[in-house]
């Protein structure tokens, strides 16, 4: 696993140099779900720190078990109920899937309540696809407005889910129409903090760092197929 990792950090440091950008911009989180607390453990003792968990449940029951781990950090990166909202809130320190203002306004209260500041992206469903959530580009800048003015939110970006490509080059279509996107609306909402641009999986991450990525979700290139 040491060794997997090493590999994709090697990936990550060619493609910023073919891009011309600093390895240190980008955040790997590496895909836990249907993985158990043991392999986790593993990794984070390869030098691994930032965790994705899809589901609340099994998230928050490694989040516990790995409680001891002070310097591990859980994004959660799945569709979001609002009905899990108070569980999501407690157990990670960022959510990268909020798609409706219903949603920011449950995670906003909870986080008040726990008097928690939790880091939060904005999912795009670029690809417009009925089978995906997110919100379509026409609807981001109210979303973002919305979510700016809350106080225990704070927003850092976008997010996506690209439409599954046949090559790498169908992919960088996607990758770049998000970055032009985050582009558009950094010059329009120069009093948010939209830095984050989450693009891009095992298959290419490589790309999606090329057209402007910051964090990339990684999960079959470091803990292997899931069953």
């Amino acid at each position: 696993m040491c060794e997997r990792l090493e590999q994709i950090r090697a990936h990550v440091e060619e493609a910023c140099r073919r891009s011309g950008r600093n390895p240190d911009e980008i955040t790997v989180v590496a895909v836990s779900k249907r993985k158990p607390a043991s392999m986790i453990r593993e990794l984070f003792n390869c030098g691994q720190r930032v965790f994705g968990e899809n589901y609340v449940q099994e998230g928050v029951a490694k989040v516990e078990e790995l409680a001891d781990l002070h310097e591990i950090k859980w994004h959660f990166i799945g569709h979001l109920q609002r009905n899990k909202a108070k569980l999501a809130v407690q157990h990670f320190d960022w959510i990268e899937t909020v798609d409706s203002e219903r949603l920011a306004n449950a995670l906003n209260k909870r986080a008040q309540e726990l008097n928690k500041c939790v880091n939060v992206l904005v999912q795009v469903n670029i690809g417009q696809e009925e089978s995906k959530y997110g919100v379509m580009k026409e609807d981001v800048p109210p979303l973002l407005e919305h979510v700016h003015g809350l106080s225990n939110l704070k927003l850092k970006g976008l997010m996506t889910i690209h439409p599954v490509s046949s090559s790498k080059e169908e992919a960088r279509k996607w990758f770049r129409q998000m970055a032009a996107l985050k582009r558009e609306l950094e010059a329009s909402y120069p009093e948010m903090d939209l830095s984050e641009l989450s693009m891009g999986m095992s298959r290419d991450y490589d790309i999606a760092i090329e057209e402007g990525a910051t964090i990339v979700r990684i999960g079959t290139a470091l803990f292997g197929p899931r069953e």
